[in-house]
């Protein structure tokens, strides 16, 4: 497993991510993942499951002190005194005592988020939460908290797969020594239909799900946490460490960014350009 290094803090650069699990599928897919090997567990307040993800946790044959748990809350849970019980919900939802990532999990223009920073990291300073970071956020605002604020952010957790460049983001990210975590870094599926990426992937004799996560994963400082509900795929997801892509592939597959965002809530913050 691939660890990034981000500011003296480990975290495994493949997770599994809870977004649209529920329920007892829910919790087994994390018992079953943690089990497998994953040691990076990714959900949300919003994602109604934070409860079943920590069962999953406390299911598996892993200590929790093993695993890096990430939660977020929800734009409208932004104002500090909010976002304070939010959080402490959240904790207590995973039953988990703390969580090591919290990130805003899209950015709220109604509510100055120097307030909302300023009320994580009081969480971290009492242990609620140990790290703190921000989802969904183009440069302007990763340059805000950073910069501006000088919130010790360590990621910035966004859409990002084949069909979505992201670069500035990602080299806003590289220069300031933060992770970007990918979600849908598969794109909800659409890559094991691309022909394109369906005749690397034969070279490889992988699935073009596992060329693309091995894609992202080769790049400086990205994680990836894909989401599945399949045991198989989870399976193969973890798969991807033992082939190297050749340069070729790698800026082919680069070269297929057509600007697709497949998520977007419309917070009225402008996206970079792809």
């Amino acid at each position: 497993m691939k660890v990034l290094k981000v500011n003296g803090v480990e975290i495994p650069a493949l997770g599994f991510g809870t977004w649209r699990l529920r329920g007892r599928l829910c919790q087994d897919m994390v018992q079953f993942a943690i089990d497998l090997g994953y040691r990076h567990i990714d959900t949300a307040a919003i994602y109604g499951n934070e409860e079943e993800v920590g069962h999953g946790i406390a299911d598996s044959s892993v200590d929790r002190g093993e695993i890096f748990l990430t939660t977020k809350v929800g734009p409208n849970s932004l104002k500090p005194d909010a976002l304070k019980r939010s959080t402490e919900d959240s904790v207590r939802r995973l039953g988990t005592g703390y969580v090591d990532l919290l990130l805003i999990h899209w950015p709220n223009i109604d509510v100055p988020l120097a307030d909302s920073l300023n009320a994580m990291r009081e969480l971290q300073a009492d242990g609620t939460v140990r790290h703190i970071g921000v989802s969904n956020f183009p440069v302007v605002l990763l340059r805000e908290a950073i910069e501006e604020i000088g919130a010790p952010i360590i990621a910035n957790q966004v859409e990002y797969h084949p069909y979505l460049s992201q670069n500035h983001v990602l080299d806003y990210c590289r220069r300031a020594g933060i992770m970007l975590t990918a979600y849908c870094p598969v794109a909800e599926g659409r890559v094991n239909k691309d022909p394109d990426l369906l005749r690397i992937a034969d070279k490889y004799e992988r699935s073009a799900a596992q060329v693309t996560l091995r894609w992202l994963l080769d790049q400086d400082c990205v994680a990836a946490i894909p989401m599945t509900s399949s045991p198989e795929h989870c399976r193969d997801n973890l798969k991807i460490f033992d082939f190297d892509l050749a340069p070729e592939d790698r800026a082919a597959i680069a070269a297929m960014a057509t600007g697709t965002r497949l998520i977007d809530m419309h917070t009225g913050v402008d996206w970079d350009p792809d």
